[in-house]
């Protein structure tokens, strides 16, 4: 069993065969998916998909890319959504995007913090988007944690070794994704090595970043047994004993989520 811990099952890429795409999910061992808030004015969007689909569970929040579109969202509006609605288990994604000058750093800022106050007082996982972007994404993290400790996820990784050292330091957990198998991330693949085993995700972010198998098809959650695979690799384990890791880790890291 394989749980992918963030996909984007809500964007137009899936809207023709998402039945089909869950079941291929489950076919191929991925028994259950986490679909992950950009905007929280279209949670009900996000919502009507858990419910349509008892495997598939969601958080609330708002991608550094929408950052100025949504400053009007509070913290409190963030715990108020999370504890309304049993499917949502997680709190973002939110923040910071220095590749894609689409928002200003400091709305980027605004909005991680306010998500970190939300997952800090809600107890569940804040889904962090780090790109270029380490330096003070680590000041942040180690800033925030000083207030009070909070859960968190840096998602689909590709930063640097300091990065993910702070963030299993501050108790948080590493995912990865396809461009763990990409033949260019030698690097990465070094630093998912030291990551403990106890603090390992595995991921989609589908519709993108499809793992070597698939590269250049459109991604989508039965995929990320590829990326398990190769984790298992970087580790020295059997696929089979990395399967179990991340399942165990991911129902710790997302402890609302019930076990199907």
């Amino acid at each position: 069993m394989l749980i992918d811990t963030h996909c984007h099952l809500d964007f137009g890429d899936f809207d023709e065969e998402r039945d089909d795409i869950i079941a291929r999910a489950h076919e191929a061992g991925v028994k259950q998916m986490v679909t992950i808030s950009t905007r929280v004015r279209k949670i009900e969007g996000l919502l009507a998909i858990t419910e349509r689909y008892p495997s598939v569970f969601c958080s609330v929040g708002t991608h550094p890319n929408n950052a100025g579109d949504e400053l009007d969202i509070q913290a409190e509006d963030l715990v108020r959504l999370a504890n309304a609605h049993e499917k949502i288990v997680a709190i973002g994604e939110a923040g910071l995007d220095y590749f894609y000058d689409t928002q200003k750093p400091d709305d980027q800022k605004t909005g991680l913090i306010r998500h970190i106050a939300a997952a800090r007082e809600t107890k569940l996982p804040l889904v962090i988007h780090s790109r270029s972007a380490d330096e003070d994404m680590i000041e942040i993290l180690q800033t925030e944690s000083g207030k009070g400790a909070f859960p968190f996820i840096l998602h689909c990784f590709s930063s640097g070794a300091e990065l993910a050292r702070v963030g299993v330091e501050l108790g948080g957990y590493i995912s990865f994704s396809g461009i763990l198998t990409f033949p260019k991330s030698q690097e990465l693949r070094e630093i998912a090595k030291n990551v403990p085993l106890d603090r390992l995700l595995v991921e989609t972010d589908a519709p993108y970043l499809a793992p070597k198998r698939w590269r250049g098809k459109r991604n989508e959650p039965s995929y990320v047994v590829n990326t398990a695979e190769v984790l298992a690799e970087c580790k020295g384990l059997s696929y089979s004993e990395m399967a179990e890791i991340t399942t165990e880790n991911a129902f710790r890291c997302f402890s609302k989520m019930p076990r199907l």
